[in-house]
């Protein structure tokens, strides 16, 4: 399924390549740059020391023993994450929101862009909720699983490790599913007619039992996106640090993020296509339950009639 989505989502954004490398990618041109400068901003900014410090003391304070490699690795990743969320957020209400407006009214046949956005932008906002609720239920059952081990007796060198480990898929198996269900609830917001957490449900009530064709989809954008952001760093930030031509290096930074654009229009596109199809099994499921139901039980032909209202 997930190859037949890819290769459906390369033949649409191909299909209309004029429309969607022209406004939808301008649109989306000030997030790139800003999503491309951050990790520099922030590995220089003056803040990123104290709110790793302070994290570190947190976590700390929770349980989590000093030896765990755990510890400097999540406080780090934590406080950057936090540091370039408050550096894009401008850009991530705006451009990003604006660009994927403007390609699911393109893809979905909408004529007036402006109802797009402000779903779009709600259900963005309880997104970001959403991730920070995340996080925290992560670093909550961590600390948990480190105290237990504390009670219990059982904290050594090697089980400090051995749980962090398990630590780490943890979280990286939570984030992966809640940016996939995040990230689908945008889409679902702009095409159906929900926003904000009941898009969020909706998104998770479309996609259980499909989450490994969603990773499937997810992992080579990902993957592509931190190709550009890897190029980014090596061509431009390393130029602009050696005293390289400023006019060249603008250029070609330009170039790359506008290269990181289009990825990210291709992922809207991935992501309306998935959800279309996705609607499309849930209700062949739908129609092929009720005709189960209503062979068993003939009598009970008008209260197999209704259909979710959540899922209509």
């Amino acid at each position: 399924m997930a190859k037949t989505i890819i290769r459906r989502s390369i033949f649409t954004f191909l299909k209309n390549y004029q429309h969607l490398t022209s406004t939808p990618t301008l649109l989306l041109l000030p997030f790139a740059v800003s999503a491309l400068l951050a990790p520099a901003l922030v590995s220089s900014s003056r803040l990123l020391p104290l709110v790793h410090s302070r994290l570190t003391s947190l976590f700390l304070a929770a349980g989590v023993p000093p030896s765990s490699p755990l510890l400097n690795l999540l406080s780090l990743k934590l406080s950057q994450t936090i540091l370039a969320l408050l550096f894009l957020s401008p850009f991530l209400y705006s451009s990003l929101l604006l660009a994927k407006a403007a390609v699911i009214r393109s893809l979905h046949h909408n004529n007036n862009n402006n109802t797009l956005f402000k779903p779009l932008l709600i259900t963005q906002l309880c997104n970001t909720l959403i991730i920070l609720a995340a996080n925290a239920t992560s670093f909550f059952l961590i600390a948990i699983f480190f105290n237990c081990l504390d009670v219990l007796g059982l904290s050594s060198p090697s089980s400090s490790i051995l749980l962090s480990a398990v630590g780490v898929m943890l979280y990286s198996f939570i984030l992966a599913h809640v940016y996939i269900i995040c990230n689908l609830a945008l889409v679902s917001s702009a095409m159906e007619k929900h926003s904000g957490f009941m898009a969020i449900i909706k998104a998770w009530l479309v996609i259980k039992g499909r989450s490994a064709t969603a990773l499937s989809l997810a992992l080579p954008i990902n993957l592509g996106l931190a190709a550009i952001e890897a190029l980014f760093q090596y061509r431009v930030v390393r130029g602009y640090n050696r005293g390289l031509n400023q006019s060249a290096i603008l250029v070609e930074g330009m170039l790359i993020a506008y290269l990181y654009g289009l990825t990210l229009i291709l992922d809207t596109v991935v992501g309306c296509l998935f959800w279309t199809s996705c609607k499309r099994d849930h209700h062949i499921d739908q129609e092929f339950s009720y005709i189960i139901e209503i062979h068993v039980n003939g009598e009970e032909l008008c209260a197999k009639t209704k259909v979710l209202g959540l899922l209509s």
